[in-house]
């Protein structure tokens, strides 16, 4: 494993977003010295919080998996996650709706789930069900602890016992084909496949290896953190800072200083220099790399798609959803032609559609509800539209899709709205305009995605390095980056 050349004492970290939060937890546990400048003024990066007339919004993800991946860096600082956050598992962990009016509830109890796959399906598809999970379990385990847990630096360190396994069990075919084998029913082929979409890929092109991101969010359990995900962010910023870690908030990286191809510091906005021996940068890898770096001529990227999202704070309740709700339209592949292939938005939406306060009723005024929507769209780089003149417009539109689809009354109950488009995460700091970093082709898979070490001493964290998208991974990308630094292997 490559690791940063010469002192590694002090360390400066560009941002508080989730991986370099946990990168600098794990660096604090090795005995480094870390300063963390964020530029807004609370830790979380994409991972915020939005405050809006007594309404409380998660502006980033807001499905939580994996929370030992958040023990990790607590660990690293000698802290118990328990008392750090407090974790409510969902269930359902979601409610899917289709077309023909049927629900199915994902359970993350194997048994009950599938009892209910059954119910809606029949007895068949729950056999098949179990063997799914007896085939994504495997495929988790053994891709975490011999490829996503660790640092790659070329293809020849994918060339062990274990890529032959990985081989073995089909990872290099077609997801939606793999999902196939064990799913006969539209439904659960549905329900196990869309998260290709998160990894930036219609399930038709992404690889099968990506079932494991179905088996983290319909298996492994799915969590709301008391506070909402933001709560998270919070939390790993208050153990670092504990822990004698340096935070700078409201503080503006206007470049990272290199002197004979060195890094030596970091120069803010308001001119100060902030000397380090290593340099961690967390915002959007393309971003980091235009914005912050000495010129230089940058890969092509393919991106993943965008979403518009929107945060509503409302007067209406609606008694027969969950926390989270997919909306399923009737198209399936055309959908993902539209959004990824042909630049278009989707004629016949798959919607998400969060309802925090059911689980955290504080995060409104008293009985009133909030939502979080999301359409996925095209990037803008696939489709640079107009999106200030499109934005409310399109926001009505997907408002009342989901009147069309059950939600009475949706529109005249809004009170609070803020719609998020492509050109706001643009506005962000997200190169192509989406949240969701550059897609997990293969090329842009494991030792060929962007690498996380630059140079002698310039450090990559976050899901546009490896191992890539998602609450967990970029929990990882975080320790890979200080295991670049301390060179505890990885």
């Amino acid at each position: 494993m490559r690791t940063v050349t010469g002192p590694t004492e002090r360390v400066v970290v560009v941002g508080a977003g989730l991986g370099g939060l946990a990168c600098a937890l794990h660096l604090a546990g090795a005995g480094r010295q870390v300063t963390v400048v964020e530029r807004e003024p609370v830790p979380g990066g994409r991972a915020g919080r939005l405050t809006a007339e007594g309404y409380e919004f998660d502006t980033g993800p807001t499905v939580l998996t994996m929370p030992e991946l958040i023990a990790e860096p607590l660990a690293a600082v000698g802290e118990e996650l328990s008392d750090w956050l407090e974790l409510t598992p969902l269930d359902p962990a979601y409610r899917a709706y289709y077309p023909d009016g049927s629900t199915l509830d994902v359970k993350t109890d194997t048994v009950r789930m599938a009892a209910e796959i059954s119910r809606v399906c029949g007895p068949r598809e729950a056999d098949g069900y179990l063997r799914f999970v007896d085939y994504a379990r495997k495929l988790w385990e053994l891709e975490r602890n011999h490829f996503i847990d660790k640092n790659l630096d070329t293809p020849l360190d994918l060339m062990n016992l274990n890529l032959l396994k990985l081989l073995g069990m089909g990872g290099f075919g077609r997801l939606q084909t793999k999902i196939d084998s064990f799913f006969r029913n539209p439904r659960t082929r549905r329900i196990f496949a869309f998260q290709a979409m998160y990894a930036g890929l219609a399930p038709h092109d992404a690889l099968a290896i990506y079932a494991v991101i179905a088996y983290l969010d319909s298996v492994a359990g799915v969590y709301y953190p008391k506070g909402g995900m933001h709560a998270v962010p919070k939390a790993l910023a208050a153990a670092a800072e504990k822990h004698g870690v340096r935070f700078e908030y409201g503080t503006t990286v206007e470049s990272v200083q290199v002197l004979n191809g060195r890094a030596t510091g970091v120069i803010t906005t308001d001119g100060r220099r902030i000397p380090a021996d290593v340099v961690v940068l967390n915002p959007d890898l393309p971003v980091a790399y235009r914005d912050l770096l000495p010129a230089r001529r940058q890969r092509r990227l393919r991106y993943s798609p965008s979403c518009v999202v929107l945060h509503l704070g409302s007067s209406a309740s609606y008694s027969k959803i969950a926390h989270h709700n997919i909306h399923f339209g009737g198209a399936w592949k055309g959908t993902f032609d539209e959004v990824i292939r042909r630049g278009e938005l989707m004629s016949d939406p798959s919607l998400l559609v969060t309802n925090p306060t059911r689980t955290d009723p504080a995060a409104a005024p008293a009985g009133k509800q909030t939502y979080y929507v999301l359409a996925p769209t095209p990037n803008l780089v696939t489709a640079p539209l107009d999106w200030a003149s499109l934005g409310h417009d399109y926001a009505d539109q997907l408002m009342a899709e989901l009147e069309r689809r059950g939600y009475v009354g949706f529109r005249s109950g809004v009170e609070v709205e803020r719609i998020v488009t492509p050109a706001d995460w643009e506005a962000q700091g997200m190169a192509a305009g989406t949240p969701f970093a550059a897609a997990h082709t293969f090329t842009q898979t494991g030792p060929f995605r962007p690498g996380n070490l630059l140079g002698e001493n310039v450090v990559f964290t976050g899901s546009g390095t490896q191992p890539g998208v998602g609450v967990p991974m970029v929990l990882i990308s975080g320790k890979l980056a200080a295991s670049r630094i301390t060179g505890a292997a990885r």
